[in-house]
């Protein structure tokens, strides 16, 4: 806490006139002994105008540049308007040979490089430098290339249950782009390149790219999280000689079809809960990895 001249000369008076040892007078005010002697110091050697605050920022900086310099880099900034700070920096070196010394500018012989830093903050100071020009990506109403077949493009996204006694699972999904299709599935206990890549072999699998001779191989289209920029996808996906296109960031909608699904599931299993395995009565026959994940789980979407 920063005390005034004026406060710092009442405690010196109270001190100074209190009949108590200056420790137990300065301990109820919250001032440390070393800081009033600082203060009562200053106040014998200058008088209560010692008191005042000095400024932190030292009055002499070695490496600062001198205001001449200074005059003739402005004068260079306004003369070459479509110079870069940088630019600015390397012309002023090649032109004007100075040597800054600690205290002093003098005309020497010797070269002298003006910091880019340096340079900046000048031209900044001097409102010289110009906003950049931000190109300013916005993510489209529609899909530009639409898809025309089945297998020409497939969505692929992660989606997070909470279950019971488990823990958290993670549901990896490809869809078909085209016919809305779930190809293939995998439930994992992580969120890694490597599940991604699973789940597109049994997409290959399951919908016989992988053995069947195909002009084109699917398209992948995913979000930007960590498993679909990782370099194990993109190695694998050069080596199934398929391609990959990502959705802006923060723009959901450009996989919508997938979050839809994933919406739909989560909406579906909190209709039916099961706590125990001998309760569950599934309506229909589904596969022992299908009742093991709707029937006998509760999940919460996040």
């Amino acid at each position: 806490m920063r005390y005034p001249a004026s406060e710092k000369l009442e405690i010196i008076r109270i001190v100074e006139q209190s009949h108590l040892p200056a420790r137990r007078t300065l301990d109820p005010l919250g001032i440390a002994r070393r800081t009033f002697y600082r203060w009562h110091d200053r106040y014998r050697e200058g008088g209560p105008e010692a008191l005042e605050d000095r400024p932190s920022a030292p009055n002499r900086v070695w490496n600062r540049i001198g205001e001449d310099i200074q005059d003739q880099i402005v004068e260079m900034a306004l003369e070459a308007t479509d110079l870069s700070p940088r630019e600015l920096a390397v012309r002023f070196t090649d032109e004007k040979h100075y040597f800054v010394s600690e205290g002093e500018a003098e005309k020497r012989t010797i070269l002298w490089i003006v910091f880019l830093p340096n340079a900046y903050r000048l031209l900044k100071a001097h409102d010289l430098i110009t906003s950049p020009a931000y190109t300013v990506i916005k993510a489209a109403d529609q899909f530009h290339t639409k898809t025309t077949r089945p297998n020409e493009m497939w969505q692929t996204d992660f989606t997070c249950f909470k279950i019971i006694g488990w823990g958290w699972m993670y549901l990896s999904t490809v869809l078909d782009d085209f016919s809305r299709d779930i190809i293939a599935w995998k439930l994992c206990t992580d969120m890694r390149a490597e599940d991604v890549t699973d789940t597109l072999d049994r997409a290959l699998a399951a919908s016989g790219c992988d053995s069947a001779t195909v002009l084109h191989k699917p398209r992948l289209l995913s979000d930007n999280g960590p498993s679909d920029i990782a370099g194990e996808l993109a190695e694998y996906i050069e080596a199934n000689k398929m391609s990959h296109v990502r959705g802006a960031p923060c723009h959901p909608q450009t996989q919508g079809k997938i979050e839809r699904l994933h919406q739909t599931l989560k909406n579906r299993i909190l209709l039916e809960n099961y706590f125990l395995p001998a309760t569950s009565k599934p309506r229909s026959r589904p596969s022992s990895s299908t009742t093991t994940t709707s029937v006998t789980t509760r999940a919460w979407p996040t």
